[in-house]
């Protein structure tokens, strides 16, 4: 057999370890480990793994991610959250759809301080959706606008995501943060659109609830929104100023996070211990993932699958924008079935050479397009993943009940998708302010 149908051969058995449940990262690096064995020697092979394990959990930029992680725990244990919410609430809940979309806020801005969809779905799901039900609000729209809200954590930098998806490609982390900042606010802004069309069409799914004084608006105001903005503001916009390096920005966000956290006695002692221990695994569970996908992504290297797939669709007789389109609607696929942060790690190495190499696209806008495409995964059937934490958040709730409620938030994904394809300066613009 040739190297690059060892490589197809290699991508079949991730996909059948897959389906026996193996965890992601061990199916990725075993692959990538049998593979390079294969195609060159397994003394090189030990020797490549060795490296590139060592090399992963000793990396300074890398750690960046586990800064991130912990502020987004230290905001989540600290109750940023609920009081960002209460912000959003009293300011527009009195509207039709008023509590889902200030939801929609109150996660965009929580998810600035987070980076994560999971904790910003589970923390708005436990704060947002008793509201909803006690205003009557549908439980399908209810649940969804909250599960598909929690997609602005990924979006909106810091972002997990967009940090790995940076060192994968050797691009720049603070200019992938900014230009996940204009795009983020689309969506948001698409979401409230979304919920407004359709609590105008039926206010009977989103009825209105009641009107907060300006007292209690500014209360509120002091409470949510000034400490997220100050933590926002020093983190990233120190980075967008050139004061800190990306890894630097995530020590002082979560810096910043503790502080507003301790001077205002907002977390105790267990508080502090769960979002250390819970920062702690998640950074390890990435960690081990980005090694994992290494070791693929130099078999993928050996074996030259990605450089054959980058020729093939060269020399399609097709304009670069419909090759483009087939590869999102790949990752689109894909996304159905595999978790946000493996998919970019398991197609950067087999796609970013044909996007960037091949048909010349911006690999900084090429990100944001992918973190928004995965972000689609994270609310579709069958992995869905925010989808599930919402059934766990509300029990009472059938899975099909919320799943139900999810396509008019997807439609505006997709819409989203499209304006960000259309106009590449919404995700450009920002970055290009770097080189100046």
């Amino acid at each position: 057999m040739s190297d690059s149908t060892i490589g197809v051969v290699g991508v079949i058995v991730f996909f059948a370890l897959l389906a026996l449940r193996m965890p992601i990262a061990y199916a990725m690096a075993l692959v990538g480990f049998v593979g390079f064995s294969y195609l060159v020697t397994p003394t090189a092979a030990f020797r490549m793994v060795a490296e590139e394990i060592y090399s992963t959990f000793a990396s300074y930029s890398l750690s960046v991610i586990a800064m991130f992680v912990w502020m987004g725990f230290l905001a989540f244990y600290s109750g940023i959250g609920t009081r960002l919410y209460v912000l959003a609430y009293k300011l527009i809940g009195h509207q039709p759809g008023g509590l889902a979309i200030a939801t929609q806020v109150a996660c965009a801005i929580f998810g600035a301080i987070c980076g994560s969809n999971t904790a910003t779905a589970a923390t708005m799901g436990a704060i947002a959706l008793p509201e909803m039900k006690k205003y009557n609000y549908n439980d399908s729209l209810a649940t969804a606008s909250i599960a598909a809200g929690g997609v602005l954590g990924v979006m909106i930098p810091p972002s997990v995501i967009l940090i790995v998806y940076g060192m994968a490609t050797e691009q720049s982390v603070g200019k992938l943060f900014m230009a996940g900042i204009l795009p983020g606010i689309m969506l948001m802004l698409l979401y409230m659109v979304t919920i407004y069309l359709l609590a105008a069409r039926n206010p009977g799914l989103a009825p209105a609830g009641p009107r907060a004084d300006w007292k209690e608006r500014i209360q509120a105001l002091r409470g949510g929104l000034v400490e997220s903005l100050a933590v926002f503001s020093l983190s990233i916009g120190g980075l967008f100023a050139g004061w800190f390096t990306p890894t630097e920005a995530g020590a002082v966000g979560a810096g910043g996070v503790l502080a507003v956290a301790l001077l205002g006695r907002r977390i105790n002692r267990e508080g502090l211990k769960k979002s250390l221990l819970d920062a702690t695994r998640t950074t390890a569970m990435i960690m081990l993932m980005v090694a994992g996908a290494i070791i693929f992504g130099r078999f993928m290297a050996v074996s030259r699958l990605p450089f054959e797939f980058a020729d093939w669709a060269g020399a399609l007789a097709l304009p670069p924008f419909m090759i483009m389109g087939i590869i999102l609607l790949i990752y689109l696929v894909l996304g159905c079935f595999l978790d946000a942060l493996a998919l970019v790690l398991l197609t950067i190495p087999i796609f970013y050479p044909v996007v960037v190499l091949t048909l010349g696209y911006d690999p900084i806008w090429f990100g944001v397009i992918i973190v928004m495409v995965v972000a689609m995964g994270v609310i579709t059937p069958p992995v869905g993943m925010n989808v599930y934490i919402l059934k766990g958040v509300a029990p009472d709730i059938p899975l099909e009940v919320i799943f139900r409620g999810i396509w008019p938030f997807l439609a505006a994904l997709i819409v989203g998708l499209i304006l960000l394809i259309a106009f590449p300066q919404i995700a450009t613009f920002l970055p290009g302010l770097l080189n100046k």
